[in-house]
């Protein structure tokens, strides 16, 4: 019988976590994360949800985008956003639109895969002042590599059905890259960064 092997998993589990990614090093601004009744999120799942929520509220920045895989889709009712050029236009598009977007409250409801967790955020739409509270379920999807392959952001826990607004949704995904900038390194993306704190203090 193995009987260390129970503390041995657990050592390997806690090395995985101390050598994984971690809030800082990646520029995560959400670093408390919200775990609900029987949730327990590993070191790297809490700094993908963390990642995801700063994506949210309109935080996007070249090291947010690095958890996700090249081919990766995000999808709401908006938009069916599928490779780096779309989904990244949507994050920046975000705050574009959008000012100030303050996430309300979150909890993650499964560590599994997905993750799961339930949303509440509220945008401001720029010029106009308009206030839009909205409340999602989140999936997380994350591929064998240990990146993002797909976020579905399932307002009041649904997405709509129907070729007609799949075809308004892939429109939109191919609409917002022609107007979004999106950084192409990390200096411009430092500067776009600086400019929307500027703008939100």
């Amino acid at each position: 019988m193995a009987t260390g092997a129970p503390s041995e998993m657990a050592q390997t589990q806690a090395h995985a976590d101390s050598s994984g990614p971690s809030f800082e090093s990646h520029d995560i601004r959400t670093t408390r994360i919200n775990e609900g009744p029987g949730v327990t999120l590993s070191q790297q799942q809490k700094v993908l949800v963390g990642s995801v929520l700063d994506l949210f509220e309109g935080n996007p920045t070249l090291k947010h985008l690095g958890f996700w895989s090249r081919n990766a889709l995000f999808t709401d009712p908006l938009t069916v956003a599928q490779g780096y050029d779309k989904y990244a236009a949507q994050w920046y598009g975000l705050p574009a639109v959008f000012s100030p977007i303050k996430i309300q409250n979150h909890t993650v409801t499964s560590a599994g895969n997905p993750i799961e967790m339930n949303l509440s955020n509220k945008y401001v739409v720029k010029g106009i002042k308009k206030e839009q509270v909205i409340d999602s379920v989140v999936r997380i999807h994350v591929g064998n590599d240990g990146k993002i392959d797909k976020v579905e952001d399932r307002w009041n826990n649904k997405l709509p059905e129907g070729s007609i607004s799949e075809a308004f949704r892939k429109l939109n995904a191919v609409t917002v890259p022609t107007i979004v900038k999106v950084p192409k390194n990390d200096e411009e993306d430092m500067k776009m960064k600086a400019v929307r704190d500027a703008k939100s203090s």
